[in-house]
């Protein structure tokens, strides 16, 4: 035992110690070699990447998200356009401008929609933004300036259909900034027709209804019309269609209140209104309301109305001393005071359209259309009779 001692020290000390304490000697020094010599591990390729990333600045701005380049084509004539990309904002405005009147008027811009509506716009002198077309062909029809100046946008039909209120859209949609009728020039051929004949609108709400009205009176020749507040939007699309380029045919001035109508009127001017009220039918008594004190108490009399009386004709008399204005009140309320106190004081009449008994009034668009045509049929022939005069003076 001795000599095995000698001959190896370290194994006789480990032989003669318990097993447990060899196992423990043994994890004590596994421990001090991973200290001295740890072992690496490598994360995957992405991880190792990360930490780059983390060193980068904090003030430098992330990179900008990818925009598609947009494709532009040549359409002839000097015409460049751009090809919509998949979610184009600016085709999201379109309904925006259509159908909120007061996006419209807080940025200024109105939507017009077919051939004939926006190449009246285009020549009387209003400013095209955006055009969307969806076949170069509709670019051909309409002036080369104008275009021009404008940015043109190619869209497919389909789109142009879904954003449409028409039934048989045209496949062109126009953005514009809202015209100043200060600023238009109206067609020549339109001038030499126009008489000393103006409209106001009173409390015209529906659009169908404006539209009518305007086309009637562009195609009457009525030198102006202006419209009180209380009437439908002007750029409505509905009134648009009605109007048939009436809009831009003769100054429009909208969203007038009564105080400021006699300003935009020209001296010397009648204004007359136009009635359903028959001048020869037989008055209505007044009802006479009932009181709690009994039969013996005195009849209530009626508050008296606030509105002017004036005299009362039939249209179709003569009522045309130039120049003149008929206003046309709405079909819901009618005329206002403020109407019949302007004919008032300008000496006007109350024109009156007859229908049989028991019908009620004419529809505001038609009865327009009826008074304004009555009227330039009288200015016409008081003008024939005045040139006539001065070829032929008696004596």
């Amino acid at each position: 035992m001795a000599a095995l001692g000698r001959l190896a020290p370290g194994l006789g000390r480990s032989l003669l110690r318990p097993r447990g304490a060899r196992e423990a000697i043994s994890g004590r020094r596994g421990v001090r070699a991973l200290r001295r010599s740890p072992v690496r591990v490598l994360p995957p390729e992405k991880e190792r990447e990360a930490p780059a990333e983390k060193q980068k600045s904090p003030r430098e701005p992330p990179p900008p998200p990818s925009v598609p380049a947009v494709e532009r084509s040549s359409a002839g004539m000097g015409l460049w356009y751009e090809k919509a990309a998949p979610g184009d904002k600016r085709l999201g405005k379109v309904v925006t401008i259509a159908k909120s009147k007061k996006f419209r008027d807080h940025h200024g811009k109105v939507l017009l929609e077919g051939h004939r509506l926006i190449k009246d716009a285009l020549e009387a002198g209003a400013v095209l933004q955006t055009l969307f077309f969806s076949t170069v062909g509709h670019l051909k029809e309409l002036p080369e300036a104008q275009l021009k100046r404008a940015t043109l946008v190619k869209v497919k039909f389909e789109d142009i259909k879904s954003w449409s209120d028409l039934v048989t859209p045209q496949g062109l949609l126009g953005i514009f900034s809202k015209p100043d009728h200060t600023k238009m020039s109206y067609p020549a051929a339109q001038l030499p027709t126009s008489l000393p004949l103006l409209l106001i609108c009173d409390n015209i709400r529906d659009p169908g209804n404006l539209g009518t009205i305007l086309r009637s009176a562009a195609g009457a020749g009525c030198e102006k019309v202006l419209l009180t507040k209380g009437c439908v939007d002007l750029w409505e699309p509905k009134v648009l269609r009605g109007g048939m380029g009436a809009h831009f045919r003769l100054p429009i001035v909208a969203n007038l209140d009564w105080e400021s109508v006699p300003s935009n009127l020209p001296a010397g001017v009648q204004v007359c209104v136009a009635d359903n009220k028959d001048p020869k039918a037989p008055a209505e008594a007044a009802p006479v309301p009932r009181g709690d004190a009994g039969a013996d108490s005195a009849p209530v009399e009626p508050k008296p109305t606030a509105a002017p009386e004036l005299a009362t004709q039939h249209y179709y008399e003569d009522w045309t001393q130039p120049p003149v204005a008929v206003v046309i009140g709405g079909e819901t309320h009618g005329l206002s005071p403020a109407a019949l106190h302007l004919a008032a004081s300008t000496g006007g009449k109350r024109l009156v359209i007859p229908v049989v008994p028991g019908v009620d009034s004419l529809n505001s668009a038609i009865a327009a259309g009826i008074v304004l045509f009555e009227g330039k049929r009288q200015l016409l022939q008081r003008l024939k009779q005045e040139d006539e005069r001065q070829k032929y003076p008696v004596g």
